[in-house]
Parts: C-alpha cells; structure tokens; sequence
C-alpha cells in the first residue's frame, strides 16, 4: 500500500516530467514555420493576390491558427477589419478590391500591448504593378520571402506566447494586414481606425521577408532609434546569427504606417536577393533554421521590452 508521502512524490515526478514537454511545445519550431511557408506559397494560392480568392483562403488559414491558439477576435467583426483596397500602380478594370486585416489578441488583463504584425498578401500573376520580373508578367509569383516568411513568423510567436503558460505583463495584438503591396493599405487602414486605442500601444514589431538570411550581411534590425528604451532592450541580447541595428523608422513595410502615428517600432528584415518580386520566390529556398533563430531573437528582444515600462517614441528623420 502505498503511503501518502509516496503519493505525493509521484505526483511531483510525473509534474517534473510534464514540463519540459509543455515548455517545448511553446519553442519555435523549424517544422511549423515550413508547413505555414508550404501552404501559403504553393502554386495553388497563386500568388495571393489582394482580392482574390485565394487571399481569402490564406486570410482563413491565418484566422483559423489564431482559434486554435485561443486568441480573442479583435476585429470589427470577429477576427476580420475588412476595407477597400485601390489598385493605383497601372490601371485595371478592377481597380478596387475587397481586403481583410486578420486580428487576434492575446489578453493578459494588462495596460499596455505590443503588436505583432506581418502582410499576408503578394502580387499574384503580377499584373497590377510590383513584379520586378518583366519577362513573366501573367506567371504566378509565389512570394515565399515575401511574405509567406513573415505570415509564418507571425503565427509562431502567436503560438508561443499563447502556449508558453506565462501571464505576461503586457498584451499581444497579432495582426495580419492585407493590401500591403498595394501601398501598406492595411496597416494604414488599421492605424487610421484602430481595434485598440494607439495611445496603449507600447510598441510595434513588423516581419516583413525573414526567410532568405544573408550571413554576410546578416538580419537588419530597423527602427532601434525609435525609442530611446531600446538600447537597454538590446544590451544583453546575444543570437547565433548576426544582426545589425538600424534607427530609421521609415522602410516599405507596415511599420511605417505606425512610426507614422508616434509609436516605436521594429522591422525585422533578411534584405534583397534576385528572386524578389519575381517568380523565383518559393519555399525550398527559405533558410528555416536562420528563421528559427531570428525568431528567437525576437522572443528575447520582445520579453527585454516588457521589462521596460511605458515605452517613449524618438523621430529618426
């Protein structure tokens, strides 16, 4: 018969040994970041174009992960901000065109949130505009890098701090903007008319192309001169890949459209290469172990800054 002291050490044991299984869950996992990569960049999503069909089915990939990871609707209708997009590069007859922000929240009961964002759209065939490959307007451009890359970053750290069993001291507002090669609509759209006020925001991060790292040129880091808090977030932050820091707050992706409204932002970014805006962009030449990596160094840059407390916003320019 067994006693209750050895009942109790059971219990503990077996909790030991739970753990580390639930903790590793919550780790950023090379095979999640490809199956996401795969989905939203296969031949079938044809480039996922703003108003296209299947746009609408890489926004309900996107939704869907936010319900399995139990995050509330924090849109203005369920997880959808939805908006018209205006087609202005080369004219078109259907030059408007319906898109979607995609919009979870991770509630924490706390004061302050930091939003999470990455585009979801790409350029299609490339025939409104964008496709730096003049040789095969009307093929589909694939857009692994961009921004399939960053989509999938997205709802890794989603899934990591919604599964990681901490209260964190702040909120996460994970958002998936659409029309952003049209001119950062979505993020402009969102910005302009927010699901939370700006003013509780404590800053911003944005993954726009994180899939082709460069060990010569290593990740950039841009919009570190946006807050005056962000080199105490940085001074002990260590990584296996290198990365560079930059200030400006300004670049084309959806960063901008908040540097824009007084909040400190980040824009994680592995640079050019020869198949950007081109049909070339696909998922077999992603670097998924650099993306793992700057993944992680995100979760280190993001934890340093809720140690912070309400953070200040610098112009760079």
């Amino acid at each position: 018969m067994k006693t209750k002291s050895t009942f109790y050490f059971c219990i503990a044991l077996s909790l030991l040994f739970l753990a580390p299984i639930r903790s590793a869950w919550a780790q950023i996992n090379q095979d999640n970041l490809k199956k996401h990569i795969y989905y939203l960049a296969d031949d079938k999503m044809k480039g996922r174009a703003t108003g296209s069909k299947e746009v609408k089915k890489a926004a309900k990939y996107i939704e869907k992960h936010f319900k399995k990871y139990g995050l509330a609707p924090k849109g203005e209708k369920g997880y959808r901000q939805s908006f018209t997009a205006k087609v202005r590069r080369v004219v078109v007859p259907d030059s408007l065109r319906p898109a979607d922000n995609i919009i979870g929240y991770l509630d924490n009961g706390a004061p302050q949130t930091i939003v999470v964002g990455a585009h979801y759209d790409h350029l299609g065939h490339g025939t409104f505009g964008g496709s730096r490959d003049t040789l095969h307007i009307g093929e589909i451009h694939n857009g692994a890098d961009d921004n399939a890359s960053g989509v999938a970053g997205l709802l890794e750290l989603a899934r990591h701090y919604a599964t990681n069993e901490e209260k964190e001291p702040f909120n996460f507002l994970f958002i998936a903007f659409g029309a952003e090669e049209l001119g950062l609509l979505g993020s402009k759209y969102w910005t302009e008319n927010p699901t939370i006020p700006l003013e509780n925001i404590h800053w911003m991060l944005n993954m726009d192309m994180i899939g082709r790292y460069n060990p010569d040129n290593g990740l950039a880091v841009i919009g570190y001169g946006t807050s005056s808090k962000f080199p105490a977030i940085f001074k002990d932050i260590t990584s296996d890949i290198k990365f560079n820091l930059s200030k400006d707050g300004n670049g084309g992706s959806d960063q901008t459209s908040f540097y824009k409204k007084d909040i400190p932002v980040l824009f994680f970014h592995t640079g050019g290469h020869d198949d950007y805006h081109k049909t070339g962009d696909d998922p077999e030449k992603i670097d998924y172990k650099a993306m793992q990596s700057i993944l992680q160094l995100e979760i280190d840059v993001l934890n340093n800054s809720m140690k912070q407390d309400k953070m200040d916003f610098q112009w760079t320019n």
